[in-house]
């Protein structure tokens, strides 16, 4: 049986790299085309994540997936058609309008989508999150949870999800929790990153809420395999993606403790209630421009003056919120899970991949 032809949207990003890479390194496609607004050498790769787009199956184009006539000459296959799509194109910072989701996600895939079919594809492997769930800190969210998105952006991602299950296209829908790996810049990254600036300070590093509000983990080389395997399941079939972990701030400041030899603590339900009533946004205020200069100053101290790396976070990810998830209905397909525990390695790594190019400052042994 001959290898796929494969059509990565959004490609270029901290996922897309990752499932390039494994694509190359697994041997699984005859032909891999990128399209991605940015530009993979302006990207902030390693040499690893590099060498796999230097790849000749590899084919890497900037594309403005906004505009109809840039999607239609970039999807062009040039003989036959796609045998599967993958969707990772949507605008993934948080805190942004509702104007730019809607543009940068939801109409971003329906222009795409109208296209896929017209041409025919296979299939369409769309990355959406398991933030569409509505939190609920008793019981994890399997795939027939109440749907309630509690981010503008998942919001939008569940659009998504509905319009692609009645665009006629043969669709699989992945929802995974929050994403970690080499590359990672929005999800363990500003954790990471934020440690490293109370090393800094010297300070008692303390979060919002409690130790127990679940942050659920899962290793983008997992998420890679997932998408792969999404492949076979049938048309409209949608699952979760998380570790056995069961991550939650607890477990997060446990290694950060260990690996910066600092201490950290929690406010607590109560003051972090109080904290709520006055403002959140002035809350994450504050905590970022107390954040950001510390930052500055430690990569400055190093000959850093440039990094994709930030100590912000958006208030939208300081409520109250339990992401927790069960991963479990996506093994009965066979699936397995190959990191299926988050470990202090996992937040080394991270660093390494920016410290290996001087984009995060090397730390005091």
């Amino acid at each position: 049986m001959s290898k796929p032809k494969v059509l990565v949207l959004g490609g270029v990003g901290f996922i897309g790299r990752n499932f390039v890479k494994y694509l190359v390194d697994n041997n699984l496609a005859s032909h891999i085309r990128v399209l991605d607004k940015v530009l993979a050498v302006t990207a902030f790769m390693s040499a690893e994540h590099r060498a796999a787009f230097e790849n000749p199956i590899v084919q890497c184009r900037q594309a403005n997936l906004s505009a109809p006539a840039s999607i239609k000459k970039n999807f062009d296959p040039e003989g036959d058609t796609w045998d599967v799509v993958f969707n990772l194109a949507a605008e993934t910072k948080y805190g942004q309008t509702e104007e730019v989701y809607k543009e940068k996600v939801l109409d971003v895939c329906q222009k795409c989508a109208a296209e896929a079919k017209e041409l025919k594809v296979k299939k369409w492997v769309e990355v959406s999150t398991a933030q569409v769930y509505a939190p609920n800190p008793k019981k994890p969210c399997d795939e027939a949870a109440k749907i309630e998105p509690w981010t503008k952006l998942a919001k939008y991602k569940f659009d998504v999800e509905e319009f692609l299950k009645k665009s006629g296209l043969n669709v699989a829908i992945i929802r995974p929790v929050m994403v970690y790996g080499p590359g990672d810049t929005s999800s363990l990254a500003p954790r990471i990153i934020v440690a490293a600036v109370y090393k800094k300070l010297d300070e008692k590093q303390k979060n919002l809420w409690t130790k127990d509000l679940a942050i659920n983990t899962v290793h983008v080389v997992d998420l890679c395999a997932a998408m792969w395997a999404a492949r076979g399941w049938e048309s409209g079939a949608t699952f979760n993606l998380a570790d056995k972990s069961n991550t939650d701030q607890g477990t997060i400041n446990t290694f950060l403790e260990e690996i910066f030899g600092i201490k950290t603590g929690f406010y607590g339900s109560v003051a972090s209630t109080v904290a709520k009533t006055v403002s959140l946004k002035a809350i994450a205020e504050e905590a970022n421009d107390k954040h950001l200069k510390p930052w500055s100053d430690l990569c400055k101290e190093q000959g850093i003056t440039s990094t994709p790396l930030s100590p912000y976070i958006d208030q939208e990810l300081l409520y109250n919120n339990s992401l927790s998830v069960s991963g479990a209905g996506i093994e009965k397909t066979g699936f397995k899970y190959s990191h299926p525990q988050l470990k202090k390695e996992d937040f080394i790594e991270i660093m390494e991949y920016f410290q290996g190019q001087g984009l995060f400052p090397k730390l005091n042994k």
